[in-house]
């Protein structure tokens, strides 16, 4: 299982994190992307690669 954490202080709200996804596990709330379904993440951390900011990171737990 994997943890997502963003940074809503570092987020844009660019939205590459969410068009990146292979699982689709972020969503736009508020101008910020959190993760929404984040039991479906496999972990490959594409949105951590494609965030200009370094505002997401995940983690195995």
């Amino acid at each position: 299982m994997w943890e997502i954490t963003v940074d809503k202080e570092k987020c844009t709200g660019c939205e590459e994190c969410i068009t990146s996804c292979p699982g689709q596990i972020l969503e736009l709330v508020e101008g910020k992307s959190v993760p929404g379904n984040a039991e479906d993440c496999l972990g490959c951390e594409t949105c951590v690669e494609v965030c200009e900011q370094d505002a997401i990171s995940v983690r195995e737990v």
